[in-house]
């Protein structure tokens, strides 16, 4: 019985082993992986977007005085 938990182990690390470094994750059996195309830009977050940044500061001016409004 202790072969055969020993075994079973042994299969479990292997497997997982396989699957973490030599497995690609858009070719493993029927499943695939959904990817952006290669032609699309990758989501933006809005703080890394420009434009949002600028809408923001025409919404928001600084201060006259240079201080920052309490947040």
């Amino acid at each position: 019985m202790l072969y055969l938990l020993a075994a079973i182990g042994a299969i479990c690390v292997v497997v997982l082993l396989w699957r973490a470094f030599v497995a690609n994750p858009t070719t493993v059996g029927d499943r695939r992986v959904s990817r952006p195309p290669s032609g699309r830009p990758a989501p933006m977050a809005p703080d890394d977007d420009p434009e949002f940044l600028r809408s923001l500061e025409r919404k928001n001016p600084p201060e006259p005085d240079g201080k920052q409004p309490p947040v």
